[in-house]
């Protein structure tokens, strides 16, 4: 398992079989900006992603990281977007932040991580995607783009109930 001390506060880890309770409730917490997620679809996640970790502050755990690379199967119709897209890529599926661990830099440490990941495997882009309606994510929107996120397309999804900007970060 891989460990990764940021400070003295946060720790990134890789995911184990105990954090999946947790990441479970923490997704139907947030539920209203993600997709669903039940048990299955955790294993999906853990046997097919690139990265699947969850990160600690003061150790107890606080948020969780789903990135997949391309030429998975998956039915994301953002994932698919970035696949048409890009030859090589990082998705970020999800960055979900338990909402006693918001505001202390825990996303800005969670990006830096998948930021320096993809320097050391060689990935020179990472996408994401944010809710714009019915939910507009302004928090979510400001943050990607503090990171150097830009627009690289915009689409509906899941029956044309949600619209979402699709965003990439190029690195050099």
């Amino acid at each position: 398992m891989e460990v990764h001390i940021i400070n003295e506060r946060f720790c990134i880890r890789d995911i184990q079989p105990k954090d999946y309770d947790y990441v479970l409730e923490l997704n139907e917490i947030n539920v209203e900006v993600l997709s669903p997620m039940d048990m299955d679809k955790l294993l999906y996640f853990v046997d097919t992603t690139e990265l699947f970790q969850v990160a600690e502050v003061d150790g107890k755990i606080a948020a969780y990281m789903i990135v997949l690379r391309e030429g998975k199967d998956y039915g994301s119709e953002n994932y698919r977007y970035f696949a048409q897209k890009y030859d090589q890529f990082l998705y970020i599926d999800r960055i979900v932040i338990d909402d006693f661990a918001r505001g202390i830099g825990l996303g800005r440490a969670l990006y830096n991580q998948l930021i320096q990941y993809a320097k050391e495997t060689g990935v020179k882009t990472i996408t994401a995607e944010i809710d714009t309606e019915p939910v507009y994510n302004n928090v979510s929107l400001l943050f990607h783009e503090a990171m150097g996120f830009k627009e690289v397309g915009v689409q509906y999804v899941r029956d044309n109930t949600i619209k979402v900007s699709l965003q990439a970060l190029e690195l050099e």
